[in-house]
C-alpha cells in the first residue's frame, strides 16, 4: 500500500508539477489553508484553480476557512520585513503548521508543500520551518525541492495548457503593495 502525503497547496499553478512528481510514489491529499492571501477574492480565485487541478487528478482537496485576521495576528510585528525575510518564514510556519494539524486529523504521517516550486522562495528556509513543525507533530516532512529539474518552468507550461489563473504576487497584502509600487520583482 502506498504512503499518503498531505500536500500544502498555495495555488493551482504550483500544484500542477508538484502533483505530477508526487503521484508516482504517494497517495496525495491536497490541503488549501492560505489565510495569508489578500484580498479574499484573490484567495477564492486561487482556491477555484486549486479545485480545478484537484478534479483533473481525481484528488480530494481540503479547504480551511479563510481567516485573514488570524494570519495578521500571527505575523504581527513582522509586517515591514522585506520579501524573503522573517515575515515570510512566519507565514510558512502558519500554513505548514495547519498542514501538520491536518496530517494528525487524518492520521497521515507525511506532508510537503508546493511553496518550493517558486524561484522566489528559498527552499532551504521552507525546509527549516517544515522540519521543525514535523518534529513538533511527530510526522515526516518530505523535503521536495519542486523547482529542481525545471519544475517552475514546467508548472508555467502546464498552467497555460490548463488555462489556470496565474497570480502576479506572492499573496499577502505586503507583497501586493510592493508589486504595485514596483519594488518587488516577484511575478508568478
Amino acid at each position: 500500500m502506498r504512503s499518503k502525503v498531505v500536500l500544502h497547496v498555495c495555488c493551482g499553478p504550483c500544484a500542477t508539477e508538484s502533483i505530477k512528481r508526487l503521484k508516482k510514489d504517494y497517495t496525495i491529499v491536497l490541503f488549501y489553508p492560505n489565510s495569508n492571501i489578500f484580498p479574499k477574492d484573490e484567495w477564492e480565485r486561487r482556491l477555484k484553480n486549486a479545485k480545478k487541478v484537484a478534479k483533473l487528478h481525481s484528488l480530494s482537496l481540503i479547504e480551511e476557512p479563510y481567516n485573514y485576521r488570524g494570519w495578521l495576528d500571527f505575523i504581527k510585528g513582522w509586517e515591514d520585513e522585506p520579501e524573503g525575510g522573517r515575515r515570510c518564514r512566519k507565514c510558512f510556519e502558519f500554513n505548514l503548521q495547519k498542514t501538520a494539524e491536518e496530517c494528525q486529523r487524518f492520521h497521515i504521517k507525511n506532508f510537503t508543500t508546493t511553496l518550493t516550486i517558486s524561484p522566489y522562495k528559498d527552499s532551504k528556509k521552507v525546509f527549516a520551518v517544515a522540519k521543525k513543525i514535523a518534529r513538533q507533530y511527530n510526522i515526516n516532512f518530505l523535503e521536495k525541492n519542486f523547482k529542481e529539474e525545471e519544475g517552475f518552468k514546467n508548472s508555467v507550461e502546464l498552467s497555460k495548457s490548463l488555462n489556470l489563473y496565474r497570480q502576479n504576487y506572492c499573496g499577502c497584502e505586503f507583497s501586493m503593495r510592493r508589486e504595485k509600487a514596483g519594488k518587488f520583482s516577484c511575478v508568478y
